[in-house]
Order: structure tokens, then sequence, then C-alpha cells
């Protein structure tokens, strides 16, 4: 990892693979990851560690089993600990998440869409 100013914009046009998250940072005990995304993921949950997705480009709409939240550019949500849900986007969208090393993507569901970030 650097210790240099970190450009997000240029690190999410290094790759195009969609929901396979790539580390731009570590704080402390945390990775800071974006990733492109479209289309819908897993419904999961991550029962020890709230999540952090804060939308770059796009939109991104978690779903909730009580409700829907979308979010813009610019927009943020944390979803607690112990909560089910499934991030979708109908257009590809640009995300960063913050949340504990070693967490993974897919949570509690595991599957083929299971990935390990490496560093953009």
């Amino acid at each position: 990892m650097t210790t240099q100013k970190i450009d997000i914009a240029g690190k999410l046009a290094g790759f195009t693979d969609l929901w396979a998250p790539r580390r731009i940072a570590r704080v402390n005990d945390y990775e800071v990851k974006v990733a492109k995304v479209r289309g819908e993921f897993v419904w999961h949950t991550h029962e020890d560690t709230d999540e952090l997705f804060l939308v770059v480009a796009g939109t991104l709409t978690i779903r909730l089993r009580d409700g829907d939240v979308v979010l813009g550019p610019g927009e943020m949500y944390v979803v607690p600990r112990g909560t089910e849900h499934c991030p979708a986007a109908d257009e590809e969208a640009h995300i960063l998440l913050f949340e504990p090393a070693g967490t993974v993507n897919t949570g509690d569901v595991g599957g083929e869409r299971t990935r390990e970030p490496v560093d953009a």
C-alpha cells in the first residue's frame, strides 16, 4: 500500500471486472476497496461487522428485507452487522467499500461470486 494520495477514479479506470473488489488502502485493521457493479449481487449477511458503501458514480440500490436504500454519487450507507442485504445496480455503478480486513464479499453465503480483494 502507498502513503501517497490515491486517485479513486484512476484506480477504478484500471480494471473492468464486475463485483471484483480492489483494495486501494488500509486503515488500521480495515481495508478501503473499490468495485464496479452491475446487476444484482447475492443476498448475504456479515454477522460480525458493519459494511460501508459509498457511491462514486452511478446508482446503487442496497436491498434490505424491510425496504430499499437507493444511493447516488457522493451518498453512502452503512449496513449494520447481521443485516441481510443485496446490492444491485441497473446500470454500471462504481462504489467504495470500507470494512475490516478479511471480510468476505459474499458474507455468510459464499459461492461462485466470492472474490478475494486484490490490490489496485
